[in-house]
């Protein structure tokens, strides 16, 4: 049952034992259901990847970050502003918050996690309460209108508690890509262990 290396995408077996498994192929009845010998479809392969890749990349968790209450500051700002408080017309002041900070370095966050008047005035209070706690408001995520401390723990701080920041690669994809990799290399070790896809059972014991 020796391991052969030299050709590993037509077979991993040496030839005693693939000889031993055509014997055995075609004496097996499998109660009158007959199996071939055929190549796993590249579509289907490239089906499976495909899959996997799209999976991954939705999910990815850079892209599904949770709002923080750091990225409204700005708007926060803008909102108390003479000129926005003197806009009657709520649809003008919210344009007008949203075009002071069309250049802001959140703009492309808030972009992913739009915010309208009502709840930006909801908001505004729970973010100044914070400042002038002196909390770090990246650490604060934006849950509908509630700001609540992130429920992420990451390194610990000088003072003794834990960072809330969103991490930007999530353990579970570590487990993910390690049972994929298993799974990927344990099913082709399977395969690749029977006879080469160039040979094809007879079928002899079929009546």
């Amino acid at each position: 049952m020796s391991w052969v290396f030299s050709n590993p995408l037509v077979t991993l077996s040496d030839s005693e034992k693939n000889e031993r498994d055509k014997a055995l192929w075609e004496a097996e009845d499998l109660g009158g259901i007959t199996e071939d010998n055929n190549r796993v479809p590249v579509p289907v392969v490239a089906l499976v990847f495909l899959t996997v890749l799209t999976a991954f990349a939705i999910t990815f968790p850079l892209w599904g970050q949770r709002p923080t209450a750091a990225i409204y500051v700005d708007y926060v700002k803008t909102l108390n502003s003479p000129e926005v408080q003197a806009i009657q017309d709520d649809a003008v002041a919210m344009q007008k918050i949203v075009d002071a900070n069309k250049g802001s370095a959140q703009a492309s966050q808030i972009e992913r996690h739009p915010v309208s008047l009502d709840d930006l005035r909801i908001l505004a209070p729970q973010i100044e309460a914070l400042q002038k706690n002196g909390a770090d408001l990246r650490e604060y995520t934006v849950v509908g209108p509630q700001v609540v401390l992130s429920n992420y723990e990451g390194n610990k701080k000088a003072d003794g508690t834990r960072e809330r920041f969103q991490p930007w690669w999530d353990i579970g994809y570590t487990i993910d890509i390690f049972y994929l990799l298993a799974f990927f290399l344990g099913a082709t070790i399977v395969i690749k262990r029977l006879p080469p896809s160039s040979w094809e059972p007879t079928h002899k014991h079929d009546h």
